[in-house]
């Protein structure tokens, strides 16, 4: 009997560890989706509240022209930083809106310093939340505004229950928000906001 109850343990043992098991024998590492429950998707893509803004934007396959505009300016490591950020994130269809020729231009290596300026008028220094964003609107009155890590001010207004930012030139609206990462707070937006 003792022999049978080993023979069944090592068999249940070996059943349960199988599931863990990759199929040459390799340990599978836990995924993200086993860490949290609040697991989104943007663009059809999971974004992991566990990895941060950048390692989140770049499976975003709405945020391709973001990424390498990140990238050009030189972006990658103070967005992966510890922040927190909360980024305004414009899709690829927000890029695209733009006169032709601005992204392209925007990406050359003599317009760092222009681009970059742009980025960061989508950034604003914190993690705000939806909830945060519509309760500083309704603290000042049907307008909040944004000091951006560019220096300079979006302002935020509700139109149509959704969140309108206005910037210096440009309007978009925020389609998705509240998409949590571990340095901060992305909102899609729909359009790209400039400043002066």
């Amino acid at each position: 009997m003792k022999n049978r109850t080993l023979i069944i343990s090592v068999a249940t043992t070996c059943f349960a560890l199988s599931g863990c098991m990759t199929t040459d024998g390799g340990q599978m590492a836990m995924d993200d989706a086993s860490a949290s429950a609040e697991v989104v998707q943007v663009g059809g893509a999971d974004m992991f509240p566990t990895r941060n803004i950048i390692e989140n934007a770049v499976n975003s396959p709405i945020h391709t022209n973001l990424v390498a505009a990140v990238k050009a300016a030189g972006l990658v490591e103070t967005l992966s930083g510890p922040g927190p950020f909360t980024v305004f994130a414009p899709t690829d269809d927000a890029f695209a809106a733009l006169p032709a020729g601005t992204v392209e231009t925007l990406l050359m290596p003599e317009n760092k310093a222009m681009l970059s300026k742009i980025l960061t008028y989508h950034v604003v220094p914190g993690s705000v939340t939806a909830a945060d964003l519509m309760q500083k609107i309704r603290a000042g009155g049907g307008k909040a505004m944004l000091t951006t890590v560019a220096g300079e001010t979006l302002t935020a207004t509700m139109e149509n229950g959704s969140v309108k930012l206005q910037g210096k030139s440009g309007t978009a609206y925020v389609t998705q928000a509240d998409v949590m990462q571990s340095n901060g707070v992305i909102h899609v937006i729909n359009g790209v906001v400039l400043p002066q």
